[in-house]
């Protein structure tokens, strides 16, 4: 295993190239937040993904006390799950870990990371629903978005969102 840290300030998104499934994913992010979790960091997204034959596991990381994640921050936390991933050896043969923070393009899981962008743009996928629109208001586990003047709303955690703007300061 390689261990690499990166600033993901420019929002890169990759895509889980190597056909993994959910399962296999969900193992590796429950892993890694055994890892960093006691350090007060949040393993927000997990993918793997194959360069040229390399595999690359990407885990991305926000601090759970809601402060931007430095460098320091991914290299403690790539440390912390490089040793727990050398503990368990989830994956046969050669990888690469990879740390990131969230970028541009975050992912929005829980009600707490809608309520963090109210005002912002997410791009929404699932539940039936596919679009990009202003979080309008969280209440509960119920996000709230302004699609096109009508309020659509939707309960968090029963589909997929990306932050599809860059604040202009961090939340």
């Amino acid at each position: 295993m390689n261990n690499n840290a990166n600033d993901n300030s420019d929002g890169q998104t990759a895509n889980n190239s190597s056909g993994q499934t959910d399962g296999q994913i969900a193992r590796l992010q429950a892993i890694a937040q055994a890892g960093v979790g006691a350090l007060g960091f949040e393993v927000l997204e997990v993918q793997l993904q194959n360069a040229g034959g390399e595999l690359i596991v990407l885990v991305r990381i926000d601090r759970l006390d809601e402060q931007p994640v430095t460098m320091a921050d991914i290299t403690g936390a790539s440390r912390a799950a490089e040793a727990e991933f050398d503990r368990v050896d989830p994956i046969t043969g050669e990888y690469r870990l990879e740390f990131e923070s969230p970028g541009a393009k975050r992912p929005l899981l829980t009600a707490r990371h809608f309520e963090r962008m109210v005002g912002l743009k997410a791009r929404v996928r699932g539940d039936g629903q596919a679009f990009t629109a202003p979080i309008k208001a969280v209440e509960g586990q119920d996000v709230t978005f302004d699609v096109n003047g009508d309020d659509v709303t939707l309960k968090a955690g029963t589909f997929t969102a990306n932050l599809a703007e860059f604040p202009d300061r961090h939340r």
